[in-house]
């Protein structure tokens, strides 16, 4: 009932918007900024009581569960997002591109020597498998990644590697970025200086015995090895017993990969009423690790552009613009960005600001525009909205939106950031406690807002992004 009130009270004021866009006179023009700031204003109430995201991530996550890039259940959530997407009024369609598909197999590790105890471990996306009787060898621990940098050629022949550096816990996420070499290329400088396998501490701020798995990038070349991470405690057990004397692995994984296969994006569109060309994107990606539930990495992405998409297109008037929701398929293992920019590059021109929402459901505490856009008037409206809700609007610019955009960012389109409180978010990150559970249905809340007052706002403007003035130094 409140949200029917709601939208009956913006009824008349849309009308208002529509009249006072036929006239060319500059106290119109200020009319319709204002009922476009009004709308924007209800529709990040109405985000803060309606439950439609968050209902869709629990279905998600519970009848769904995992979502591993290009397996059936990608493709079941798919059509899930593409039927929930129809029905809430957007315009829907699914787009393939081809892959390769990798999944879990057996994964265990013991100590041999100096005396027999389990390691926690999980195979990093796209490893290699050890031979079925697995691979027992002498570990070489390694307290940073730069150490390993610095062995010679040849010095691990027959070894393990094993590096142990702890990632930095930071707000913005900028200690997994610090540390993301160590798991995406680490297998192929162990395996450049002889190394039969290689393992790492997570990459992950938390102490629990969970580990945290993420894909690999092997160097073309070399040979591929089998790679894992370690839960934290074990990275730790490593190094205490590495330092009193010879340690020996028995390490055993057995993923497979599956050639030919193919992963779905979602695309759903609310058109807009007088220039349906231009689009404003905002999007999440659909697949998952497959240890968790995928309920923070990252369903509740998902859950948040959905239902801006739901909101807008309940509006008695579509925004000026089209708004384009897009759940991207396989960016766990770097798939999605450049699928979806190779099959909409054509598109870059007119696509006015894209972002995404990949880091969890905790809090937006900052807001940061495309360059010059903080101190224009769309910046000033945005930013007038955001003081209920906690948001900062940051006069520094955006200058990366993520991994489904950044290839759309290098073709030219300008990128908003919403930046969400990430403290605690790597201490569940490619864990098997990502859970529906996680997710907080007021913090989910706030973000639906923010996105959806942005969102409808620069559908609803004239701002052209690329060519705004930069802020002066």
């Amino acid at each position: 009932m409140i949200a029917w009130a709601l939208r009956r009270t913006i009824v008349p004021i849309l009308v208002a918007g529509a009249i006072s866009a036929l006239g060319c006179s500059l106290a119109d023009a200020a009319d319709a900024a204002d009922t476009a700031a009004t709308v924007a204003e209800r529709l990040g109430h109405e985000a803060q009581m309606d439950d439609w995201g968050y209902k869709f991530l629990e279905t998600m996550t519970s009848e769904i569960g995992p979502r591993l890039a290009g397996t059936d259940a990608e493709v079941r959530a798919a059509k899930f997002a593409e039927a929930k997407l129809k029905a809430a009024g957007l315009d829907v369609h699914l787009e393939n591109f081809p892959m390769t598909v990798w999944e879990r197999g057996i994964e265990t590790a013991t100590i041999e020597k100096p005396a027999s105890q389990r390691l926690v471990l999980t195979a990093l996306g796209g490893s290699v498998a050890t031979p079925p009787a697995g691979i027992e060898a002498e570990v070489i621990v390694f307290r940073t990644y730069s150490a390993l940098l610095a062995a010679p050629l040849g010095s691990l022949v027959g070894k393990i590697a094993v590096v142990t550096e702890r990632m930095v816990r930071t707000q913005d996420g900028a200690g997994y970025g610090a540390a993301n070499r160590i798991r995406r290329a680490g297998a192929s400088e162990a395996a450049r200086r002889g190394a039969v396998a290689y393992l790492h501490r997570s990459l992950g701020t938390d102490s629990h015995r969970l580990a945290h798995t993420g894909a690999l990038d092997y160097a073309d070349g070399i040979l591929r090895i089998p790679a894992a991470a370690l839960a934290n405690p074990d990275a730790d057990q490593l190094e205490r017993l590495a330092a009193q004397g010879p340690v020996t692995i028995h390490l055993t994984l057995t993923p497979s990969e599956r050639e030919n296969g193919q992963s779905l994006t979602v695309v759903g569109e609310v058109k807009g009423r007088e220039k349906p060309d231009e689009i404003v994107l905002i999007g999440a990606h659909l697949d998952s690790w497959d240890l968790g539930t995928g309920a923070i990495d990252d369903g509740a992405g998902d859950a948040i552009v959905v239902e801006v998409g739901k909101l807008i297109a309940s509006l008695p008037q579509h925004p000026r613009r089209t708004v384009r929701i897009v759940l991207f398929g396989a960016e766990e293992m770097d798939y999605s960005g450049p699928a979806y920019t190779k099959a909409h590059i054509d598109d870059a021109a007119r696509i006015i600001v894209a972002g995404e929402t990949d880091f969890g459901a905790r809090p937006i505490y900052e807001a940061k525009l495309p360059a010059g856009a903080a101190a224009s008037s769309f910046g000033s409206v945005f930013g007038g909205l955001l003081p209920p809700f906690h948001v900062l609007l940051s006069r520094e610019p955006s200058r990366q939106g993520g991994a489904d955009v950044d290839g759309l960012m290098r073709a030219g389109v300008p990128i908003v950031s919403l930046q969400q409180d990430g403290l605690d978010y790597f201490d569940i990150h490619h864990t098997a406690d990502d859970t529906f559970d996680k997710i907080d249905p007021a913090q989910l809340a706030q973000n639906l807002a923010v996105w959806a007052m942005f969102t409808y706002l620069a559908a609803e403007s004239d701002i052209d992004f690329r060519r705004l003035p930069s802020p002066a130094p």
